[in-house]
């Protein structure tokens, strides 16, 4: 490894967009640590990514586990000397009307999506900051931006992640890290694909370019973020939608 090769670390990083995500910094000449809670998922990573060799670096974690993660985190950092950027992509869905929801799924759902990224920045920001260098990236989404019903869990968390990354910003900008949130609308991911016809059909309706988005759509926002040619961007919500929110 060079002495001015990235280290990224991206969590939910096995499939979907988190997996695009890491193909794209990896493409970049990036060394992407996979932070993912499914042992198998990751090590399929390999086959789905065969030119990333040594730079791909996976390791199982819940990323719930505040001392767990962040002990990740800090054993990232000593192994390779840096950490550049922290993608909090890790997320899930648990979704149901307001009245029928449980305590578990609210919980469970702001734990994954919310509380993890905290972990997340809370950890790498002191590896930034000696440095003076870094970029942290939360997916929020539209949900979060206008809510959505029967995701009143789901779109709490994002909206919470919204609220993080704009007080992250503001508190690590003087050290010169950033803090960006992406906001995807309708991605075509394995989540989406377990609506109902209806409701996708609802959704396209809905979207000025008329097309559900890709992972790649995404992704390529990410690593735009975390490149240097973002380093003015810090403490935005950067849509990534089709026109759905404007």
């Amino acid at each position: 490894m060079s002495e001015n090769e990235k280290v990224a670390i991206v969590t939910g990083a096995s499939r979907g967009i988190g997996l695009e995500i890491t193909r794209q910094l990896l493409d970049m000449g990036m060394t992407v640590v996979a932070v993912d809670i499914r042992e198998d998922l990751l090590a399929e990573m390999p086959a789905s990514l065969p030119d990333a060799g040594e730079k791909l670096d996976t390791r199982t974690q819940d990323v719930t586990d505040s001392k767990g993660f962040s002990a990740v985190i800090d054993a990232v950092a000593e192994k390779y000397g840096r950490i550049d950027v922290l993608v909090n992509n890790a997320g899930i869905t648990r979704d149901g009307l307001l009245m029928r929801m449980s305590d578990e799924d609210w919980e469970l759902v702001l734990k994954v999506n919310l509380t993890s990224a905290f972990i997340g920045s809370r950890a790498v920001a002191r590896h930034m900051i000696r440095r003076r260098e870094g970029a942290i990236i939360n997916m929020a989404s539209f949900s979060g931006i206008e809510g959505n019903r029967g995701q009143a869990n789901y779109s709490s968390s994002k909206a919470g992640l919204i609220g993080l990354t704009k007080s992250t910003a503001k508190e690590l900008s003087g050290k010169n890290v950033r803090a960006n949130a992406v906001a995807p609308g309708f991605i075509a991911t394995e989540m989406t694909e377990a609506l109902p016809q209806q409701a996708k059909d609802m959704a396209l309706a809905l979207i000025p370019l008329k097309r559900m988005g890709q992972p790649s759509d995404v992704a390529r926002v990410v690593a735009f973020l975390a490149s240097d040619n973002a380093t003015y961007i810090t403490g935005q919500v950067i849509s990534v939608d089709g026109g759905l929110h404007m």
